[in-house]
């Protein structure tokens, strides 16, 4: 008999969509991400601004979730949205860093980054919540998220509630922003390049920050 752990080991990739030499790469890691990004995008992968992001919980054990990058420059780092009560808002407010991957797999390519995370203010929460659908403003004061619950008909019974309470006037202000929802920014102290090669000889690079200036020292690490 057949294992599924035994298929499990049977899977494997010879990947030889590209190659990626230091002569390829910007000397600025957002500018190279924004570049990859864009191919992503050209390249009509589904969902390419998906996130894995980690944190740390109280007992020092990581947390991973897929989430939706929705702001980017050298600035304000890899902006995201979420309920501040939620699992991840509550590991960010006790430990404030955080990882990142993204994984374009059609390119067989994949970035990493990690470091500090903030939050937005609310001004800049604002402006992306009324950026937002009508739903997703609703749903947003629907979801006690990460909380235990009892079935489905009490999120379809939250969300009749609020539409009733917040009708759709067609103004991005009918629903306003709640107080446990807005934005944080993870800024990158290192970032990791990859890009997958025939027998395993990956093409990886990794950008770490310089001490007290603003340029970036670049490698290549063994795959």
């Amino acid at each position: 008999m057949t294992t599924a752990s035994s298929k499990i080991a049977d899977m494997r990739e010879n990947y030889t969509a590209g190659t990626l030499r230091r002569s390829d790469l910007s000397e600025d890691p957002y500018m190279q991400f924004s570049n990859w990004f864009n191919d992503a995008v050209a390249a009509k992968i589904r969902d390419p601004n998906a996130m894995i992001l980690s944190t740390i919980g109280s007992d020092g054990i990581p947390t991973a979730r897929t989430i939706l990058l929705k702001q980017l420059d050298s600035r304000t780092g890899f902006g995201f949205f979420t309920n501040y009560e939620s699992r991840k808002g509550k590991e960010l407010a006790a430990n404030p860093v955080a990882s990142g991957i993204f994984l374009w797999k059609e390119l067989e390519r994949q970035v990493h980054f990690k470091g500090n995370v903030e939050k937005l203010s609310k001004e800049e929460s604002e402006a992306y919540f009324f950026s937002r659908p009508y739903a997703s403003r609703i749903g947003a004061w629907v979801s006690r998220q990460s909380r235990f619950i009892e079935n489905r008909e009490w999120l379809v019974q939250r969300d009749d509630k609020f539409r009733k309470r917040f009708p759709d006037t067609g103004e991005a202000d009918s629903v306003p922003l709640p107080e446990f929802w807005g934005g944080y920014r993870l800024i990158p102290s290192s970032f990791e390049f990859w890009q997958g090669q025939p027998s395993r000889l990956h093409d990886r690079f990794s950008y770490e920050k310089a001490d007290d200036t603003p340029n970036w020292s670049i490698r290549r690490l063994s795959p």
